[in-house]
């Protein structure tokens, strides 16, 4: 185990470099200059040298890259060329208001999709799986921007009992507000996550209820459930880990994209400002700090795996599915 744990840390190193290198090149092959757009039309050539060479941009890639990865390893996330504020001081504004909404909504959709997963796999055939399933499907077909449009017309527009979008300048020196403001978001994405996941959930329980040992203790007398809980769950929770750990690392990307549909001042606006500002420090800051999230997360994703089940600890194969049926 510890020899698998050292080789996944060396990996994990090895594809944080990698992703480094590749953010860094394909920013740098994007139309566009920096200094153009932020001087704006009318300038002249000497103004736009002048700021390159503020700015660094009239440098080598090769030298880019070198400076930028020596920032890294200090600590240092650079300068926005925009604002001129330091990077790390930009994000680290913005957490407050992204971190609870993807937790909220990573939370909120286990506790809804683990059982109706479940439920839709033990009563299959039953009026109450098939409704489920059917609802699941509907709600990975549609687009989770849609679904916050549709969300905001209901209760903001329509019965008024929540704000539409925006977050309180008080922030969280205001909680009963800043809940308010992230109600909706955290259920836009929960609804879309729940989705998936109540699929996943599901395909890995009927798996476990084909399996001879839920058999033989059924025909010792355990009802369906509690050979389930009994025998099942841990078998089971291998290929959900897998989709919990998946889930949880894309909650992050999911709020990115409904914070600009809520007007939310958090990661995914920042986001969104510094790719039309071509503020490149900050772009390619947080598209490292996503990867790097989504593998950190995988990591231990791997290794909770072969903590539940001994076979992966001995070098065993452990089929997971990856559907509905």
């Amino acid at each position: 185990m510890l020899r698998y744990v050292a080789v996944r840390l060396v990996t994990l190193v090895v594809s944080l470099v990698l992703a480094a290198v590749v953010v860094f090149v394909v920013l740098r092959l994007l139309p566009g200059d920096s200094a153009g757009t932020t001087l704006g039309v009318g300038t002249t050539t000497d103004q736009l040298d002048q700021l390159r060479s503020e700015l660094g941009t009239d440098r080598s890639a090769l030298t880019q890259l070198g400076q930028w990865a020596g920032a890294l390893l200090s600590g240092d996330l650079g300068t926005s060329f925009v604002s001129r504020l330091p990077v790390g001081e930009l994000i680290s504004s913005k957490l407050p208001i992204t971190v609870p909404l993807s937790l909220a909504a990573f939370v909120l959709s286990v506790l809804v999709s683990v059982p109706l997963g479940v439920i839709a796999a033990v009563r299959r055939r039953g009026v109450i799986g098939v409704a489920v399933s059917a609802v699941s499907q509907l709600g990975v077909a549609v687009p989770v921007f849609w679904v916050g449009v549709l969300l905001v017309w209901v209760f903001a527009l329509r019965l008024g009992v929540l704000p539409p979008g925006g977050f309180p300048r008080q922030g969280w020196d205001d909680p009963a507000a800043a809940v308010r403001s992230l109600v909706l978001p955290v259920v836009t994405v929960s609804i879309a996550m729940s989705s998936v996941m109540v699929r996943y959930v599901r395909s890995a329980t009927l798996d476990v209820l084909d399996q001879d040992y839920i058999r033989t203790a059924r025909s010792l007398g355990y009802g369906r459930w509690q050979a389930l809980a009994r025998h099942g769950l841990r078998n089971g929770a291998v290929p959900v880990v897998a989709i919990l750990g998946i889930e949880l690392a894309t909650s992050l990307l999911g709020a990115v994209v409904i914070e600009n549909v809520f007007a939310l001042p958090g990661l995914g606006t920042l986001l969104l400002d510094s790719v039309n500002g071509r503020d490149l420090p900050v772009v390619q800051a947080l598209v490292l700090a996503i990867t790097a999230v989504v593998l950190v997360v995988n990591f231990f994703v791997d290794l909770l795996q072969r903590a539940i089940d001994p076979r992966l600890r001995h070098g065993s194969t452990l089929g997971t599915s990856g559907g509905s049926r």
